[in-house]
Protein backbone atom coordinates (compact mmCIF):
# COMPACT_ATOMS: atom_id res chain seq x y z
CA UNK A 1 0.00 0.00 0.00
CA UNK A 2 1.26 3.27 -1.06
CA UNK A 3 2.14 5.49 1.87
CA UNK A 4 0.02 8.64 1.95
CA UNK A 5 2.07 12.38 1.24
CA UNK A 6 1.91 14.67 4.06
CA UNK A 7 3.03 18.42 3.28
CA UNK A 8 4.45 20.22 6.17
CA UNK A 9 4.77 24.29 6.03
CA UNK A 10 7.71 25.56 7.09
CA UNK A 11 9.73 28.73 8.80
CA UNK A 12 11.04 31.72 6.53
CA UNK A 13 13.70 32.75 8.56
CA UNK A 14 16.56 34.83 8.15
CA UNK A 15 20.21 34.28 9.07
CA UNK A 16 20.16 30.45 9.47
CA UNK A 17 23.40 28.66 9.41
CA UNK A 18 25.11 25.69 8.24
CA UNK A 19 28.55 25.04 7.01
CA UNK A 20 29.95 28.60 5.47
CA UNK A 21 27.01 29.81 4.74
CA UNK A 22 24.28 31.92 6.77
CA UNK A 23 21.36 33.06 4.28
CA UNK A 24 17.78 33.39 4.28
CA UNK A 25 16.29 29.98 4.38
CA UNK A 26 12.93 27.64 4.29
CA UNK A 27 13.23 25.17 7.09
CA UNK A 28 11.92 23.00 9.56
CA UNK A 29 12.47 21.17 12.82
CA UNK A 30 13.24 17.49 11.94
CA UNK A 31 10.58 16.43 14.82
CA UNK A 32 8.33 17.22 12.03
CA UNK A 33 8.77 14.98 8.84
CA UNK A 34 10.12 12.41 11.51
CA UNK A 35 6.76 12.40 13.42
CA UNK A 36 5.01 12.09 9.87
CA UNK A 37 7.61 9.50 8.79
CA UNK A 38 6.78 7.22 12.17
CA UNK A 39 3.14 7.47 11.24
CA UNK A 40 3.27 5.70 8.10
CA UNK A 41 3.15 8.77 5.36
CA UNK A 42 5.68 10.81 3.40
CA UNK A 43 6.56 14.55 4.32
CA UNK A 44 7.07 17.24 2.01
CA UNK A 45 8.39 20.56 2.89
CA UNK A 46 5.78 23.17 1.72
CA UNK A 47 7.60 26.56 2.01
CA UNK A 48 5.66 30.16 1.88
CA UNK A 49 4.96 30.50 -1.73
CA UNK A 50 1.89 32.88 -3.58
CA UNK A 51 -1.38 32.35 -2.01
CA UNK A 52 -2.65 31.92 -5.41
CA UNK A 53 -0.77 28.74 -5.82
CA UNK A 54 -1.91 26.98 -2.79
CA UNK A 55 -5.21 25.27 -3.75
CA UNK A 56 -2.98 23.19 -6.67
CA UNK A 57 -0.25 22.34 -4.04
CA UNK A 58 -3.31 20.87 -1.70
CA UNK A 59 -4.22 19.06 -4.40
CA UNK A 60 -0.98 17.34 -4.83
CA UNK A 61 -1.64 16.21 -1.40
CA UNK A 62 -2.98 13.56 0.49
CA UNK A 63 -3.35 15.24 3.98
CA UNK A 64 -1.70 18.74 5.11
CA UNK A 65 0.10 19.68 8.55
CA UNK A 66 0.33 23.50 9.48
CA UNK A 67 3.43 23.36 11.65
CA UNK A 68 3.92 26.09 14.54
CA UNK A 69 5.84 29.45 14.32
CA UNK A 70 5.01 32.83 15.20
CA UNK A 71 2.97 34.27 16.73
CA UNK A 72 -0.20 35.47 14.33
CA UNK A 73 -0.53 39.15 13.06
CA UNK A 74 -3.77 40.28 14.99
CA UNK A 75 -4.84 42.08 11.92
CA UNK A 76 -5.97 38.97 10.87
CA UNK A 77 -8.50 38.17 13.20
CA UNK A 78 -9.37 42.13 13.78
CA UNK A 79 -7.42 42.85 16.79
CA UNK A 80 -4.39 45.76 17.59
CA UNK A 81 -1.48 44.87 18.50
CA UNK A 82 -0.61 44.15 22.12
CA UNK A 83 3.02 44.94 23.15
CA UNK A 84 3.42 40.95 24.33
CA UNK A 85 2.58 39.86 20.90
CA UNK A 86 5.55 38.78 19.03
CA UNK A 87 6.66 40.36 15.22
CA UNK A 88 4.82 39.44 12.49
CA UNK A 89 5.30 36.51 9.79
CA UNK A 90 3.33 37.76 6.66
CA UNK A 91 4.62 35.51 4.65
CA UNK A 92 3.84 32.70 6.26
CA UNK A 93 0.55 33.70 7.27
CA UNK A 94 -0.86 34.16 4.04
CA UNK A 95 0.64 30.96 2.65
CA UNK A 96 -0.84 28.98 5.59
CA UNK A 97 -3.93 30.68 5.66
CA UNK A 98 -4.74 30.02 1.82
CA UNK A 99 -3.23 26.17 2.44
CA UNK A 100 -5.97 25.98 5.61
CA UNK A 101 -8.69 27.29 3.07
CA UNK A 102 -7.84 25.13 0.18
CA UNK A 103 -7.88 22.09 2.62
CA UNK A 104 -10.85 22.90 4.01
CA UNK A 105 -12.70 23.72 0.63
CA UNK A 106 -11.28 20.17 -1.12
CA UNK A 107 -11.74 17.58 1.84
CA UNK A 108 -8.21 17.24 2.66
CA UNK A 109 -7.40 15.64 6.01
CA UNK A 110 -5.99 18.90 8.16
CA UNK A 111 -4.14 18.72 11.28
CA UNK A 112 -3.05 22.33 12.82
CA UNK A 113 0.01 22.21 15.24
CA UNK A 114 0.12 25.24 18.02
CA UNK A 115 0.49 28.32 15.56
CA UNK A 116 -1.30 25.85 13.29
CA UNK A 117 -3.85 25.31 15.56
CA UNK A 118 -4.28 28.91 15.68
CA UNK A 119 -4.36 30.10 12.27
CA UNK A 120 -6.61 27.53 11.65
CA UNK A 121 -9.47 29.18 14.33
CA UNK A 122 -8.14 32.31 12.32
CA UNK A 123 -9.26 31.54 9.08
CA UNK A 124 -12.48 30.14 10.07
CA UNK A 125 -13.30 33.70 11.69
CA UNK A 126 -12.19 33.30 15.58
CA UNK A 127 -9.79 35.07 17.60
CA UNK A 128 -7.05 34.73 19.44
CA UNK A 129 -5.66 35.29 23.22
CA UNK A 130 -2.24 37.62 22.44
CA UNK A 131 -0.30 36.68 25.41
CA UNK A 132 -1.47 33.67 27.75
CA UNK A 133 0.96 33.23 31.47
CA UNK A 134 2.00 29.35 32.79
CA UNK A 135 2.30 27.57 28.98
CA UNK A 136 6.17 28.36 29.02
CA UNK A 137 8.45 27.58 31.43
CA UNK A 138 11.95 28.88 30.49
CA UNK A 139 13.09 30.49 27.01
CA UNK A 140 13.79 27.72 24.12
CA UNK A 141 12.71 25.00 26.10
CA UNK A 142 9.63 22.76 25.82
CA UNK A 143 7.66 22.26 29.06
CA UNK A 144 5.02 19.49 29.75
CA UNK A 145 1.51 19.69 30.74
CA UNK A 146 -1.68 17.94 31.31
CA UNK A 147 -4.00 17.78 28.66
CA UNK A 148 -7.61 16.82 29.26
CA UNK A 149 -10.08 15.39 25.99
CA UNK A 150 -13.32 15.54 25.51
CA UNK A 151 -15.33 12.35 25.57
CA UNK A 152 -16.97 11.42 21.80
CA UNK A 153 -15.04 14.19 20.04
CA UNK A 154 -12.53 12.87 17.37
CA UNK A 155 -9.38 13.85 19.15
CA UNK A 156 -10.98 12.18 22.41
CA UNK A 157 -11.74 8.66 20.14
CA UNK A 158 -7.46 9.03 19.36
CA UNK A 159 -6.22 10.02 23.22
CA UNK A 160 -9.15 9.01 25.44
CA UNK A 161 -7.06 9.40 28.70
CA UNK A 162 -5.84 12.69 29.94
CA UNK A 163 -1.73 12.63 28.68
CA UNK A 164 0.90 15.29 29.38
CA UNK A 165 2.46 17.08 26.20
CA UNK A 166 4.94 18.70 24.93
CA UNK A 167 4.11 22.86 24.78
CA UNK A 168 5.33 25.82 24.57
CA UNK A 169 3.38 28.82 23.55
CA UNK A 170 1.89 31.83 25.15
CA UNK A 171 -1.04 32.30 22.82
CA UNK A 172 -3.72 30.79 22.82
CA UNK A 173 -7.71 30.25 21.12
CA UNK A 174 -10.08 32.88 22.44
CA UNK A 175 -13.53 33.02 20.58
CA UNK A 176 -13.45 29.26 18.27
CA UNK A 177 -13.91 30.18 14.75
CA UNK A 178 -17.09 29.08 12.80
CA UNK A 179 -18.43 25.23 13.16
CA UNK A 180 -14.84 24.60 15.51
CA UNK A 181 -15.31 22.26 19.26
CA UNK A 182 -12.81 22.34 21.30
CA UNK A 183 -12.22 19.02 21.98
CA UNK A 184 -9.47 19.30 24.80
CA UNK A 185 -8.31 21.44 27.42
CA UNK A 186 -5.56 21.90 29.71
CA UNK A 187 -6.03 22.45 33.87
CA UNK A 188 -6.37 25.96 33.99
CA UNK A 189 -8.88 26.00 30.99
CA UNK A 190 -7.01 26.86 27.79
CA UNK A 191 -8.52 25.16 24.41
CA UNK A 192 -5.59 22.62 23.47
CA UNK A 193 -7.38 20.66 20.83
CA UNK A 194 -10.29 21.81 18.17
CA UNK A 195 -11.79 20.09 15.48
CA UNK A 196 -14.79 20.20 12.61
CA UNK A 197 -17.28 17.78 12.92
CA UNK A 198 -17.51 14.81 10.81
CA UNK A 199 -17.05 14.06 7.68
CA UNK A 200 -14.55 16.42 7.70
CA UNK A 201 -11.22 15.14 9.17
CA UNK A 202 -9.85 18.71 11.05
CA UNK A 203 -8.20 18.62 14.04
CA UNK A 204 -6.18 21.22 15.85
CA UNK A 205 -3.56 21.05 18.45
CA UNK A 206 -1.74 23.24 20.94
CA UNK A 207 0.96 21.33 21.76
CA UNK A 208 3.67 19.96 19.87
CA UNK A 209 3.62 16.19 19.19
CA UNK A 210 6.61 16.35 16.97
CA UNK A 211 8.99 16.88 20.47
CA UNK A 212 7.31 14.15 21.81
CA UNK A 213 6.78 9.93 21.45
CA UNK A 214 2.88 9.89 21.55
CA UNK A 215 2.37 9.06 17.73
CA UNK A 216 -1.47 8.42 17.59
CA UNK A 217 -2.89 12.04 16.67
CA UNK A 218 -0.33 12.35 13.20
CA UNK A 219 -1.34 8.21 12.85
CA UNK A 220 -4.93 9.44 13.17
CA UNK A 221 -4.47 11.76 10.43
CA UNK A 222 -2.51 9.98 8.24
CA UNK A 223 -5.47 6.79 8.21
CA UNK A 224 -7.23 9.54 7.16
CA UNK A 225 -5.27 10.82 4.56
CA UNK A 226 -4.71 7.45 3.28
CA UNK A 227 -8.28 6.43 3.31
CA UNK A 228 -9.01 9.61 0.95
CA UNK A 229 -6.29 8.68 -0.84
CA UNK A 230 -7.58 5.15 -1.98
Amino acid sequence: MARPLIGVSTYLESGARWGVWELEAALLPIGYPRLVQAAGGIAAMLPPDDPSYAAEAVARLDGLVIAGGPDVDPARYGDERSPRCGPPAPQRDAWELALIRAALATGTPLLGICRGMQLLNVALGGTLVQHLDGHVTEVGVFGRHGVKPVPGTRYGDVVPEETAVPTYHHQAVDRLGEGLHASAYAADGTVEAIELPDPAWVLGVQWHPEMGEDTRVMQALTRAAAARAR
